[in-house]
């Protein structure tokens, strides 16, 4: 009767948990996305993403940059200059579609042209060009400074889009970790329960009080638990390295977690805090707002500038240019009307067969952008809302499964109980406690979906703003 005694009090501790190690460090998972977001490499090239948008930018702004131009040409031959000749102009676009122009013109020699001779201290020329058909609204430098414009804006959505994947796939790699950790925790839990279960019944069989084989029994738990530790234990260093994937430091070092190092268990309010995402409440969310949508509705703003420009080439080119003439620039008023050059210069295709096709090849692309949007809304509503339900359900299946495992712990006591009177055997004991560790195996696995769940709704919302 006192070895059965012993055997109950040894299989209630057993029950009752392990104690958490004082010599293990926590990584938190609000501290472990600060690192993911401010070092891993693709958060970085995240950002080159913007930094081309931008360059591009700075590119389209330089077609409107003042240009000066320079044309010097010089012939002698057999000691004679045939000519010498120096044409000199400073021009300025501006975003209306007009050229500012202001000029040098000296040329001299015995073979000179009649057309270029000019006063003997050069001529000077202030004017302007403008185009008056195609070009006068929309032209080729204007379209793509407005483009480059949108293309900022879209890349500054598309940023937003791989740091929000970044963070789903950190995040999904943090849960996988933790599920393997507590994994291997019930699995160390239960084969202390099997050891000591297995000692209480060999002392028993040596006073007699048990048969021997039922030591048998009682070590076949101790094996069965101590392979699936092993295999617990495999498995969560796996999950540890593909963790230390996503951490990194400053430099571009990458980072290892050691095996001390343990993650946060109890996750639904963190999550809550640091996504800023409430399974229950998505309301406050404007779609219309997505980082996808918005980068579709950017790059539809840059479609429909291509088509402007592309209907504009419809129009014949029709280039004006006029040139007041003067000798003497120190003198504005000799700038004149009397003394101009003048120049027109106009061209139209017969059947804009080109023109036409580029114009209908850039309709094409507005719809089909318009398509991609419609569609991309209707997904991610769909998306959150099944998000949102299966949330919801996860958590009534957690709570049903909780009873379970509550009422498979009572059943367990009961058992043991019926043991220490003599009344039950070790196979039941064995029998009640693989329903137990069955249920907590769901619990871990129910817990580790409900998590995943919140970060796919983090990945379907579009967001990058984190708590942490």
């Amino acid at each position: 009767m006192k070895l059965r005694l012993h055997l109950l009090i040894a299989l209630l501790l057993s029950i009752s948990g392990l104690q958490a190690q004082s010599d293990t460090l926590l990584l938190s998972y609000r501290e472990y996305l600060g690192y993911v977001k401010e070092y891993h490499p693709l958060a970085k090239q995240a950002k080159l993403v913007l930094s081309n948008a931008e360059a591009e930018l700075l590119k389209a702004r330089g077609g409107f940059d003042p240009k000066i131009e320079v044309d010097y040409d010089q012939k002698q031959f057999k000691g004679d200059e045939y000519y010498d000749i120096l044409n000199a102009t400073f021009k300025v676009p501006t975003w209306y579609g007009i050229e500012l122009k202001a000029g040098f013109e000296e040329n001299e020699g015995i073979f000179l042209n009649p057309e270029r001779n000019v006063p003997e201290n050069g001529l000077y020329n202030a004017g302007l060009s403008v185009s008056v058909a195609q070009g006068l609204l929309i032209d080729e430098r204007r379209a793509q400074l407005r483009q480059a414009k949108f293309f900022v804006e879209q890349s500054k959505q598309d940023q937003t889009l791989l740091v929000n994947e970044l963070l789903y796939k950190a995040s999904e790699a943090y849960f996988d970790w933790l599920q393997a950790y507590k994994q291997v925790l019930l699995q160390r839990e239960f084969l202390g329960n099997a050891e000591q279960r297995f000692r209480g019944v060999r002392s028993s069989a040596l006073l007699g009080d048990v048969a021997i084989i039922d030591t048998v029994e009682a070590n076949i738990p101790v094996q069965n638990r101590s392979l699936l530790l092993e295999q617990a234990r495999i498995a969560l260093n796996n999950k540890r390295l593909a963790l230390s994937n996503y951490l990194w430091i400053s430099n571009n070092i990458p980072m290892e977690v050691r095996e001390d190092v343990i993650p946060e268990e109890t996750l639904e309010v963190t999550l809550t805090q640091t996504l800023g995402v409430s399974p229950l409440n998505t309301e406050e969310f404007d779609l219309t707002n997505h980082p996808k949508l918005l980068s579709l509705q950017y790059k539809g703003e840059a479609l429909e500038v291509d088509r402007q420009f592309k209907a504009n080439n419809l129009l014949p080119r029709i280039d004006l240019e006029f040139n007041a003439l003067s000798s003497t620039p120190d003198r504005t008023e000799t700038f004149n009307s009397n003394d101009y050059k003048f120049g027109i210069n106009a061209s139209f295709p017969l059947f804009l067969r080109k023109e036409r096709g580029a114009l209908r090849m850039a309709k094409f692309k507005i719809q089909d952008n318009e398509f991609e949007q419609e569609l991309a809304q209707i997904n991610i509503a769909n998306k959150v809302e099944a998000l949102q339900q299966e949330l919801t359900s996860l958590r009534q299946q957690i709570n049903i499964n909780e009873d379970m495992v509550n009422s498979y712990t009572q059943m367990l006591n009961a058992e043991i109980r019926k043991f220490s009177l003599g009344e039950s055997s070790v196979f039941l004991i064995n029998s009640r406690e693989q329903k137990l560790v069955e249920a907590r195996v769901k619990q871990i696995k129910l817990e580790q979906k409900y998590y995943s769940g919140f970060a796919k709704l983090f990945q379907a919302l579009g967001i990058t703003e984190v708590e942490l």
